[in-house]
């Protein structure tokens, strides 16, 4: 088999027009796309296959929300002050890099230089590698802070990799795009950098929706803006990009999934976080069902989405062996999270995360909670009372006012939401009569003993009251698309310029190829009953018409990854009689139009194969002419 070459794939894409650069003709701008007619289809019919799969089989809330978000939205979920990169500047040419990249690529270019050099042995180089993977120099450097980061420069010298120049110390750069909302300019906003906020926000209405029943999922679908320091590498890492992203609202003691035994069987590639922190990169094939009863995926409803990720993506077309589940190491986990898995499909880029599927604890429902007061909670009705003892606060309304002023409602934010232990060591405290406390305005308060009572009571309840915790699978739409068109690119054997892509039918950009012999009147009429008719079943076609050889036409649409063609000759005039071809044997069958059609209805809804087919009529044998 020929070796696979990126830059043949990318002269492909960009002569088909798949995508290209925006704004081409003003120079371009890095970090985006526009998506030509086979790049549009090819997007809208996985989004389709994504609904499908997901929305509709596990009866999801689909929801579309606001692009511009408030800023105030996004400073409590943590992405104003935690939403960002390093970055670093070549001291003369001001050329900016985002400083982990520039690391990881310099040292694994230097340890393979060294390797190639003879300098050490590919065992040496591999232990090399799995030395700085396990310190998370390679794998996990996108969780170093600045001061790490320029430890690192500084200690192997790194340069500006064009110029060769100094670097500047690694400077913090927000990712989203600022905006503004109204004619003042006073209500601030961010293009929003994830669907799941909006999601998250009606979080109530969603429970009302659904009759109060838990556990559900919400969906959504659309785009997403990350104003990313260098983007680079296509489609892999852009400033405008489609996502779709699931929000599953599970019980927090209940982690079961109703389905989880459909899946159990299926076997998935796992790269846990005990291989990895022995600087190994092999991953392990187990069921997922092992996997859970093990702990090496933390519960049933993760394990579920995992399971249901991976045939959705070997659904697409995706190759098994290219892909892998990774877990993340500790490092790389935001402190609220139970466990995250990364979907990687490995393409020339390496392997890329392309879907994230993390169980998110009640973090984002606790937040948004506490900063509106808007309850997001499910209520629970208890066949048996719950009794128990809690550690309640209650604060001396006629003192507290009184006594802290406009203070007030700051000190009486902080202390309502302190949990049992912190309210216990509170109670400690105001023994002596007075202490200290800390607020969210930066400023410390004093605070005396006859301003509140802190006392265990004894709580009975009839309704449970619970913050629910939220498994999230997100997918990144555009790296996807990109990843399986690598996946199914190849050249036929002794003809490195006729290349294919064998997208599976279902979501090839065109399903059917409609090619007249040549130009002659008498197919006019043929092909006009054709497209009426295919058009009517719901078939995406492609007339061409062209003067090109019939070799050459079959050719062309093969490297746009239609599956199928249909040929009309001078046979069709006279018995009504069309030819079938498929794209990745060439073979043809020749039945009459009827037949014909059927048969295509069938293999692009993928009820039955070519092979089946072939079997089932005799192959048409025709000379594919260039």
């Amino acid at each position: 088999m020929t070796a696979f070459s990126r830059s043949s794939l990318e002269e492909l894409l960009k002569k088909r027009f798949f995508y290209a650069p925006s704004f081409q003709v003003y120079g371009g701008v890095a970090g985006f796309y526009d998506y030509g007619p086979p790049g549009c289809a090819l997007q809208s019919n996985i989004i389709d296959l994504w609904r499908k799969h997901f929305v509709l089989e596990e009866e999801m809330l689909e929801m579309d929300g606001a692009i511009i978000t408030l800023a105030d939205v996004l400073k409590t979920s943590g992405h104003v002050d935690k939403f960002s990169d390093w970055m670093v500047k070549d001291v003369k040419t001001g050329d900016i890099f985002r400083a982990d990249h520039l690391v990881e690529n310099v040292l694994e270019t230097r340890l393979d230089g060294d390797k190639q050099a003879g300098l050490m042995t590919e065992n040496d180089a591999t232990s090399q590698k799995d030395k700085k993977k396990k310190k998370g120099t390679v794998q996990a450097i996108d969780n170093y802070t600045g001061k790490e980061l320029g430890e690192i420069i500084s200690k192997h010298n790194i340069k500006s990799p064009e110029t060769g120049n100094d670097l500047t110390e690694p400077v913090e750069f927000n990712l989203m795009f600022e905006s503004s909302i109204g004619p003042t300019g006073h209500l601030k906003g961010y293009l929003r950098p994830e669907t799941a906020q909006g999601q998250f926000l009606n979080f109530k209405k969603f429970l009302e929706f659904n009759n109060d029943k838990m556990p559900f999922a919400s969906a959504s679908i659309g785009r997403s803006f990350r104003n990313e320091i260098s983007p680079r590498s296509g489609l892999l890492r852009v400033r405008e990009f489609t996502m779709a992203e699931i929000e599953h609202y599970v019980d927090p003691n209940n982690k079961k999934h109703a389905r989880f035994d459909e899946v159990k069987d299926v076997k998935i590639s796992l790269l846990p976080r005990h291989i990895q922190s022995e600087g190994k990169t092999v991953p392990i094939e187990m069921p997922i069902g092992e996997a859970v009863e093990k702990k090496i995926v933390d519960n049933e409803t993760l394990g579920y989405f995992l399971a249901r990720t991976h045939l959705f993506l070997t659904m697409l077309g995706i190759k098994y062996d290219r892909l892998r589940f990774r877990q993340h190491m500790p490092n790389e986990m935001a402190h609220y999270a139970c466990d995250c898995w990364d979907a990687e499909i490995q393409s020339s880029y390496g392997w890329i995360e392309c879907v994230g599927c993390a169980d998110r604890s009640a973090y984002d429902l606790t937040v948004h909670t506490n900063r509106t007061k808007e309850k997001l909670i499910v209520r629970e009705s208890l066949a048996k009372p719950l009794i128990y003892e809690k550690t309640v606060l209650e604060i001396n309304k006629k003192i507290f006012g009184p006594k802290l002023r406009q203070s007030a409602k700051t000190v009486e934010d902080y202390l309502t939401n302190l949990n049992e232990e912190q309210l216990e060591a509170l109670k400690k405290e105001l023994e002596d009569g007075k202490t200290m406390v800390s607020c969210a305005d930066g400023n410390q308060y004093e605070i005396s003993s006859d301003f509140l009572t802190i006392q265990k009571q004894t709580i009975t309840e009839h309704v449970r009251e619970y913050i629910p915790n939220v498994i999230e699978p997100s997918f990144g739409i555009g790296r996807i698309l990109y990843s399986l068109i690598e996946h199914v690119y190849w050249t036929r054997e002794g003809d490195e310029q006729r290349a294919v892509l064998s997208f599976p039918p279902r979501v090839a950009p065109f399903k059917c190829l409609l090619v007249p012999l040549s130009n002659n009147l008498a197919f006019s009429k043929l092909v006009c009953d054709l497209s009426s008719k295919l058009r009517k079943l719901h078939i995406s076609i492609k007339v061409d018409d062209s003067s090109n050889s019939i070799g050459r036409r079959y050719s062309r649409n093969d490297e746009l990854g239609t599956p199928f063609a249909i040929t009309i000759d001078f046979q069709s005039v006279q018995d009504g009689t069309i030819t079938l071809r498929e794209r990745d044997s060439t073979k043809q069958i020749r039945e009459k139009t009827d037949t014909i059609l059927q048969v295509l209805k069938d293999l692009v809804e993928e009820d039955v194969t070519w092979e089946e087919v072939l079997s089932k009529y005799p192959i048409f044998v025709q000379q594919e002419l260039d």
